[in-house]
């Protein structure tokens, strides 16, 4: 059977594509299609995903099956609202799908490129958006807020510009600032987004967490 893996930032990099076909026998499982790519994802903690869904070694294959690989991301959730988009960001578009009558008090959060003259994202956008999206669900019933809202950019994001952005609004400010804090950490750490530094033409990943 036929099985297609996805690969991301520096896998994809190092098999020179986004995306590798391989055959497998009836009834494999994620391991077996691991072992059949070899030294790939050597030295990374990657995690997998078959159809859009973490999925553990065990888990089994079908024919026409999509399997990501998924290395460490970037960093070091009534009704929510995600975007993952290489469009530039726009604060204001966030602001309008977060504003209730019911808010005292909005919240907002950019994080922008410093440091080095460019930053390269890559996502695998697919399962990134409802990933932020379930973030920002959370949020709200934890947090008891009116709105939420976080879009991250994918694509070449220069020095000073925002590539991501987050919206929440609550009754009270407490509740706004903690959702506000918490929706950006857990982006960072659980969607799957890559971050390249490039500065004087070279470019490095950024080491981060592997996604849970």
């Amino acid at each position: 059977m036929q099985v297609t893996v996805r690969l991301f930032a520096q896998l994809r990099e190092r098999a020179g594509t986004n995306e590798l076909s391989i055959e497998l026998p009836e009834g494999a499982r994620v391991q077996d299609a691991i072992d059949e790519l070899g030294d790939l994802a050597g030295g990374l903690p990657v995690v997998m995903a078959v159809n859009r869904e973490y999925a553990d070694g065990d888990a089994p294959l079908a024919a026409g099956d999509e399997l990501a690989l998924i290395p460490p991301v970037s960093g070091g959730e009534d009704a929510p609202w995600a975007r993952v988009t290489s469009e530039p960001l726009s604060m204001d578009a966030l602001l309008a799908r977060v504003r209730d009558p019911r808010a005292g008090a909005v919240v907002t959060f950019q994080g922008v490129t410093r440091g080095v003259e460019q930053l390269e994202y890559e996502a695998y956008a697919e399962m990134a958006e409802p990933r932020i999206e379930a973030i920002l669900r959370e949020a709200i019933e934890r947090h008891g807020l009116c709105g939420a809202a976080a879009e991250h950019r994918v694509g070449t994001v220069p020095l000073s510009e925002p590539s991501v952005a987050v919206a929440v609004s609550a009754p009270h400010r407490g509740e706004a600032f903690a959702a506000a804090r918490e929706v950006i950490d857990r982006i960072k750490a659980e969607a799957p987004i890559w971050k390249k530094e490039i500065e004087g033409g070279e470019g490095r990943w950024v080491e981060g967490t592997t996604p849970r």
